[in-house]
């Protein structure tokens, strides 16, 4: 096939507005694994919500990267990898953050685990089941943090200037989610750490997405869709925008590449 590898992300792309996987494109990604295309999975989401989201066959089957590449498993590859950010710099995000902006929502994430600062119900603004645990300020930062996450106004510019050479800085969700990674940790490094393993090239991969954290993903990959609901910046990158992920826009851009892929199938054996 032309195409070897599909690499998915999951809020805004696969998942609908509900958090959702549609029967439609749960069969287009099914047809994709029955031709033998591998299935990568590269979200901004720890481990629980992924297994709360996928159907449970996908968890046997796919590579996982995890927490915008914090942390990547595959099971089949014996992959598993975790990137995080050193204890000391997360004290230095906490310091600068509490003393300049003491009303941001701050928490972190560690290996799956999810803590706080402060009690907040998460469960309306970031779709997940349960909160984090609340740790002091003084326990927060001895964490050798996967992922620390602020939800609040702050000037995300002087953060970028303070830690750019420490820290990936990325603002999602429309401008209300600051998600924190090690420098190491990105979607297109795990990614393409995992189509190594694979022993795929990058040019063999498709991938599909909506936001800034996919634009790594994008640049890297052979060919991209982006979701009509994406961000501008990603459109104008993709190789194609596709529906949005309300009307099944993964399961519109993986049809075109299946029917394509039957086409010149049958092309070859017409010529033969």
């Amino acid at each position: 096939m032309k195409y070897s590898a599909v690499i998915l992300d999951l809020d805004g792309t696969l998942l609908n507005s509900d958090k959702k996987i549609s029967a439609r494109s749960y069969n287009s990604v099914m047809a994709c694994h029955e031709q033998g295309m591998k299935l990568i999975f590269a979200t901004a989401r720890p481990p629980r919500a992924v297994k709360e989201f996928l159907p449970r066959e996908w968890l046997d089957i796919g590579s996982f990267v995890y927490y915008n590449g914090a942390m990547t498993a595959c099971r089949q590859l014996g992959i598993n990898v975790h990137e995080p950010i050193h204890s000391s710099i997360t004290a230095a995000v906490f310091d600068h953050c509490v003393s300049s902006h003491p009303d941001l929502e701050i928490g972190i994430e560690v290996q799956d685990e999810w803590f706080s600062l402060k009690e907040v119900d998460y469960s309306t603004v970031m779709n997940v089941k349960g909160n984090p645990v609340v740790k002091s300020l003084e326990e927060l930062k001895a964490y050798d943090a996967t992922k620390i996450l602020i939800t609040g106004t702050m000037n995300v510019e002087a953060l970028r200037e303070k830690f750019h050479t420490e820290l990936n800085i990325l603002v999602t969700d429309n401008g209300t989610l600051i998600q924190i990674m090690s420098k190491k940790a990105s979607k297109e490094s795990a990614v393409l750490n995992v189509l190594a393993k694979l022993g795929l090239p990058k040019e063999a991969a498709v991938v599909f997405g909506d936001d800034h954290n996919d634009i790594g993903l994008f640049r890297a990959c052979g060919r991209s869709y982006a979701m009509g609901n994406a961000i501008q910046e990603l459109k104008d990158i993709a190789s194609r925008v596709t529906e949005t992920n309300d009307n099944d826009g993964v399961a519109a851009g993986l049809e075109q590449i299946l029917n394509a892929e039957r086409k010149r199938n049958a092309l070859t054996k017409w010529k033969k």
